[in-house]
């Protein structure tokens, strides 16, 4: 049996969890008042540092799931997507609509990579 690490411990989850050499970050979000494309900044922001503390980085990433609050935000969010991740290592994503938990928020980005 291989050993489970937890890491960025956070009220009642752990953003990120280490099994069988994958990496499964929460979802990721930033905070609110902010436009769609600087909310996805930020969470890519808040990704990066979270793959570099796994050991690992963007180009591991395997999937994505990506929620945003209005389905109108998507080709925004793309355009900040497209100038962060190389082409070349692009990850299996899906994306969809739904109320975020709180007001405000527009994006919400959940990661699985290789460690």
């Amino acid at each position: 049996m291989s050993d489970i690490q937890r890491f960025d411990f956070d009220t009642r989850i752990h953003h990120g969890v280490i099994h069988n050499g994958t990496l499964y970050l929460t979802g990721q979000v930033a905070r609110p008042g902010q436009s769609a494309a600087d909310q996805m900044r930020e969470v890519l922001g808040k990704i990066d540092a979270l793959l570099a503390k796994a050991g690992t980085d963007k180009t591991r990433i395997l999937h994505v799931q990506m929620w945003l609050d209005d389905v109108r935000d998507f080709d925004e969010v793309n355009t900040v997507w497209d100038a962060w991740m190389p082409k070349e290592h692009a990850p299996a994503r899906s994306s969809g609509e739904g109320r975020m938990a709180k007001p405000g928020m527009l994006v919400e980005l959940i990661v699985t990579a290789a460690v």
